[in-house]
Formats: C-alpha cells, sequence, structure tokens
C-alpha cells in the first residue's frame, strides 16, 4: 500500500502550499558546514592512551551524583564549560543556544493533547533566530536523527489509509522547486491551520528516516520544517542526503537519548551500545605535541576521565571544536576501554541531550574485548 502521493500542482492551494523562498546563505552554509566522514583508508591510527585534547575541562563537568537506590533515574552532569563558550549564546531557561541542546531531554512532550511532539526538533526550532546560520540550522538536523515527524494530509488521512488508498500531502513551493512540509509538533500543525484556515484536512506521523527516503526518491529541493511558525527551518535535499547516509537506520542511540530518563536508561543504553550501531569519536591533536592525534575525553570534576562517543558526525560538529570524526567500531572502543583502566567511562552525545556510563554500566559493551 502506498502512503505517499505528491499533491498535483494544478490542485494546490496557493495559501497554503506557497512557501517563502529558503535562504539560499542559511543552504549553503549548512551544506559547507555538513563534516564528511573520515575515509576508512585514510582513518588515522590513534590510541586512547593520548593526552586528551579541546576536551570539556577537568573543572568543566561536575561530578554525578551516585545512582539512587530509590529507582528515580540519576542526574546527569552539566556541560558548564561548553555553555561558557562566548561563541554559544545560553538562552532563557537556562536552555543553551544552538546547536547545543540541554543535556536531559525535554519532558514536555505534548503542546496538543493526545498528540506526542518530536520534542528534540520542536525544542531546537525554536531556539532558531529569525535568521538561522549554517551552523545552527544543522543543530535541527542532528535533532532530527530520532523520532517521527508529521505530515498535514488534504482530507480525512485514517479514512484513506483505512481504504488502501495514498494520502495527499502538502509540499511547498518556492521558486522553481519544491519542498516537502512537514512539522515537529502539535503546535506547528495548530499555526499552519490558523495560518490559511484550510480546517479539511489532517495529520499522520511518520518516521523521520521514511520522510527523508521519500523526500530523496523524488525532486524535492528539501524539507521546509514549521513552515507557519516562528521557528522555521529549509533543510536542504544534500544536507539530507549526507546526514542521513551516515545515520543509524534504526536511530538506535539517538532515539534512547530522546527519551524521558527512567532508572535502567543506563542499562538500555549499554545494551543498545554493546549492538554495534555505527558510532564515531572526535579524533585531533594532543596536547603539548601537534604531530600526535588523540581521541577526545571529558573530565568530570573529580579528575575522572570519560571517553567522548557520538551518535553521528553532526554531533562532533556542534561541539564547535577542529577535530574530525572518526567513524570507530564499539569493541574497539571496548577494548580500548579494558586497555586502559584509569578511563572511567564514556560520554555519549556530549552536545545533549547527553548520557554518561560508568564502567560498571558499561559491562555489555566491555564483554566484547574478551
Amino acid at each position: 500500500m502506498g502512503l505517499f502521493s505528491r499533491k498535483k500542482k494544478d490542485d494546490r492551494d496557493p495559501k497554503r502550499d506557497d512557501a517563502g523562498a529558503p535562504e539560499p546563505e542559511t543552504a549553503a552554509a549548512a551544506e559547507a558546514e555538513t563534516p564528511p566522514p573520515a575515509e576508512a583508508g585514510d582513518a588515522p591510527t590513534v590510541n586512547i592512551s593520548m593526552s586528551s585534547f579541546a576536551g570539556l575541562g577537568a573543572a568543566g563537568v561536575p561530578v554525578e551524583p551516585p545512582a539512587p537506590t530509590d529507582g528515580t533515574p540519576r542526574a546527569e552532569p552539566t556541560l558548564a564549560r561548553a555553555m561558557a563558550d562566548p561563541r554559544i549564546e545560553v538562552r532563557a531557561q537556562n536552555r543553551p543556544g544552538l546547536p547545543f541542546a540541554p543535556p536531559s531531554p525535554p519532558t514536555d512532550l505534548e503542546t496538543v493533547p493526545g498528540l506526542r511532539d518530536n520534542a528534540l526538533v520542536r525544542d531546537a526550532l525554536a531556539a532558531l533566530p529569525e535568521k538561522p546560520t549554517g551552523a545552527q540550522v544543522l543543530g535541527v538536523v542532528r535533532q532530527m536523527m530520532q523520532g517521527n515527524l508529521f505530515l498535514r494530509v488534504q482530507g480525512d488521512a485514517r479514512q484513506q489509509l483505512a481504504e488502501g488508498g495514498q494520502i495527499t500531502f502538502g509540499v511547498a513551493r518556492a521558486g522553481d522547486k519544491d519542498y516537502m512540509l512537514a512539522y515537529s509538533s502539535g503546535r506547528a500543525l495548530r499555526e499552519a491551520v490558523a495560518a490559511d484556515g484550510d480546517t479539511q484536512t489532517s495529520a499522520i506521523g511518520q518516521p523521520v528516516a521514511a520522510l527523508v527516503r521519500h523526500m530523496l526518491q523524488g525532486t524535492f529541493a528539501g524539507i521546509i520544517l514549521d513552515n507557519h511558525s516562528k521557528g522555521r527551518a529549509v533543510i536542504p535535499r544534500e544536507v539530507l542526503e549526507k546526514a542521513f547516509a551516515q545515520a543509524d537506520p534504526q536511530a538506535r542511540v539517538k532515539s534512547l537519548l530522546a527519551e524521558p530518563r527512567e532508572a535502567d536508561t543506563p542499562h538500555r543504553l549499554a545494551t543498545v551500545l554493546a549492538e554495534r550501531p555505527p558510532l564515531w569519536v572526535a579524533v585531533g591533536p594532543t596536547q603539548g605535541d601537534s604531530d600526535k592525534l588523540g581521541i577526545a575525553e571529558a573530565r568530570l570534576a573529580d579528575g575522572t576521565r570519560l571517553l567522548q562517543v557520538f551518535s553521528h558526525p553532526l554531533e562532533i560538529a556542534a561541539i564547535g571544536r577542529n577535530e574530525k570524526a572518526l567513524p570507530l567500531d564499539v569493541t574497539k572502543i571496548a577494548r580500548a576501554l579494558a586497555d586502559h583502566p584509569q578511563v572511567g567511562g564514556v560520554i555519549v552525545d556530549p552536545a545533549g541531550p547527553l548520557m554518561t556510563l560508568t564502567r560498571e554500566e558499561l559491562t555489555p559493551v566491555l564483554a566484547l574485548a574478551q
């Protein structure tokens, strides 16, 4: 059964589908700043025993409290050092400016009762200025590596699907280019209806990867997110193609990091890591010897060393440093941890939402080193 159908040009409602032309500077900047993965043949030999470089700083991350014994989830450390970076604007309610995000995922998951938002994308879009930079757009794209987005459908989507037909979704025209329209939240859908007055529409949620795959199969120039909202982003086709080519098709790590924290979240994350999803580390010159390469570390306030691990190269770009993204199989990460017991664990996606895992919590991963 076909799920998607592109809206015909001759029946397009111009009031609803005519989008403002995307900012060419933003599109170009986003494409230029998308980091290429390190080629396997060119990958440098690195060793975790080398000195850390450009890390989050020994005084940057407070000591993480021990796991509670009453079943409540433990708190995550904050990235104080990163948030103090003068290039990062700290917004109201202690929300860091894009491309960073809070250490813990959002807990307010609905803006319209009964409709679960893609809260990470919603909040990233809400943080965008009127004219976002390429880096800020990439801050939205990295949060698109998980969850669902909504399509606004002409007519009753549920009825159309029940009858075995295709759904007809909104397409925006900008110049001679067509863009898919997608929405991050119930609020964004409500704002779209308020903007054009077309109440003969419904919405259907689809996995982001499925939307991007459908977009790439056609001639769309990209996706416009939350077109009628204050936070609106035009994501060029080339950026999405490159980003999703490097993403875990199942979005296992990013999906888990997006969920509200539970007492068993560390164990679940360690189990997912042991499944060997795509992972990256940040590689760059070591402190004091630019001829040697090392893997980026973070340090807790008590001096505990944590290996920085990333679910996607965009997560490394979000840190805003000059390291290269190096794909590294989790078995090699396990061996590095096993060979260097002074490393206390890992921090996953430090730009947020993040999780830290101690050596004890990494038992399923360390088992791969045996």
